[in-house]
């Protein structure tokens, strides 16, 4: 059986490192420091998995347009790798806000800082079995 592939977008220190759980899960993961690297990376890769961190955008220019900082990544992640299961990180004054890009895009998991271990593990597992 292939690994899975898991893109991590790391865009604060908040974002816990977990890689030692993804390796004994059998994942391969993929860092991102930026939503434009991991954009970029969706041309030559489909990964099967998504964890990244949500960042309302409270004084964004676009008109409403974009929710946060994961809009643009997940409309091409829309169109590359649509089975794609995403994880959403976010902090608990901005999940409130979570169910904006939820309406938006479909979201497979939404956990709340501070993310234990067994907390990413249920939900990977979980998203797992419904890759396979």
């Amino acid at each position: 059986m292939s690994r899975l592939k898991l893109f991590s977008i790391i865009e604060s220190p908040l974002h816990p490192d977990f890689s030692a759980l993804y390796k004994r899960l059998n994942i391969e993961e993929s860092k991102f420091s930026s939503m434009r690297k991991a954009i970029s990376a969706l041309k030559t890769q489909s990964p099967d998995l998504v964890i990244a961190e949500f960042i309302y955008g409270y004084g964004n220019n676009y008109a409403g347009v974009n929710v946060c900082n994961l809009d643009v990544f997940l409309c091409s992640l829309q169109k590359y790798s649509a089975t794609t299961r995403i994880l959403v990180l976010v902090e608990q004054h901005e999940f409130q806000y979570v169910e904006k890009l939820a309406a938006l895009f479909p979201l497979y998991a939404v956990l709340q800082y501070p993310v234990r271990e067994q907390d990413i593990e249920s939900s990977l597992k979980s998203a797992i079995e419904t890759v396979l």
